[in-house]
């Protein structure tokens, strides 16, 4: 039996919605300055009944910019948007949250709250709960 690598074998995913995430980003650039360009990211969502926002700020330099021939500012937004990405998925698991919704706002909600949704859904009669044991795969 071969190890599955831990980052593959424990992560869920924490969104569920029906485009990309970035189809819900905003952008927006800052006044430039000598020392170069300020970006940044914004992801509005509903928790509840207010709006909030998930914000990310990115620097690009003159000389970035032309880096890449000349495609500095595409592959700097591009490395922005995976780490920005990478930074709700995680707050998203740190928080026992999840990102789903319809609309063109996602929202935010517990776990917990769509578990017990779900669970509350289907029948439970006839249902044996087996016993589960975990067994740690050797190197």
């Amino acid at each position: 039996m071969r190890p599955i690598p831990i980052a593959i074998r424990d992560r869920m995913t924490f969104i569920e919605l029906p485009r990309a995430l970035e189809d819900y980003f905003a952008f927006a650039e800052t006044e430039p300055t000598r020392r170069g360009r300020r970006f940044s990211i914004c992801l509005p969502y509903f928790s509840g009944e207010r709006i909030h926002r998930l914000q990310w700020w990115y620097h690009v330099t003159p000389a970035q910019e032309l880096m890449y021939e000349g495609t500095g500012l595409i592959v700097f937004r591009r490395r922005a948007i995976e780490r920005f990405r990478r930074h709700i998925e995680q707050w998203l698991g740190s928080t026992q949250q999840r990102l789903h919704g319809e609309g063109p706002i996602p929202i935010v909600s517990s776990r917990a709250v769509a578990a017990a949704s779900t669970n509350s859904d289907q029948p439970s009669a006839g249902v044996i709960a087996l016993p589960v044991q975990r067994i740690a795969a050797s190197a």
